[in-house]
């Protein structure tokens, strides 16, 4: 596939995070040949809302993407972003239209530092939750949808690290890089993620 006919990737990012927050993950894409590359705010972003309501913000950027380039798009989720893509894929239809799901470091079977705040998006990314259960009983899954996870052992944030894989990817990686938040920063990192995409 040539740099001018990839897919549109619709990027949704962390917590506390924001567009200019993943500005590096955003423009390293387009710098490695996907000119439509789009981030966005989620709001609020602080894990005081469900997962099921930023994924609804989701769905609405994709949609948005897809009504301008075409589709179908691929989706990059990053930390908690990866578990609200997954919820947008899997219960807001979102498998219709995306060819690729790219989980970066994402807590898809929770993760210990989730139970520092008692706020209902938090809740959801707690090991066992009923979000998380929900998820893992759907049995249309992701359908065609090609799944990629990548990861840091190193991981603080996602506590085990091994939450960040999904047992129907079609790949995964583990990246050398110290802490969560270089796995959006890092050259290496970026290198890894453009990889899969293409």
């Amino acid at each position: 596939m040539t740099q001018s006919k990839q897919p549109p990737v619709l990027i949704v990012h962390g917590i506390w995070d924001s567009r200019s927050r993943v500005r590096l993950l955003e423009q390293g894409l387009i710098a490695r040949g996907f000119a439509h590359a789009r981030a966005f705010d989620m709001k609020p972003n602080d894990g005081r809302a469900p997962i099921a309501t930023l994924a609804e913000q989701a769905k609405q950027q994709a949609a948005a993407l897809l009504e301008q380039h075409g589709g179908p798009i691929d989706v990059v989720g990053f930390s908690m972003g990866a578990l609200v893509a997954r919820y947008y894929l899997q219960r807001l239809g979102g498998k219709t239209s995306v060819r690729r799901f790219i989980s970066v470091s994402g807590p898809h079977r929770g993760t210990l530092a989730a139970y520092a705040l008692p706020l209902a998006g938090l809740r959801d990314m707690r090991p066992g939750s009923a979000l998380i259960r929900e998820l893992e009983a759907d049995p249309a899954g992701f359908g065609g949808v090609e799944v990629h996870c990548l990861y840091t052992p190193y991981d603080l944030m996602i506590v085990p690290a091994e939450s960040s894989v999904l047992p129907s990817a079609k790949s995964v990686q583990r990246v050398g890089v110290p802490i969560h938040r270089m796995m959006i920063t890092d050259r290496s990192a970026l290198d890894a993620i453009a990889s899969v995409l293409r």
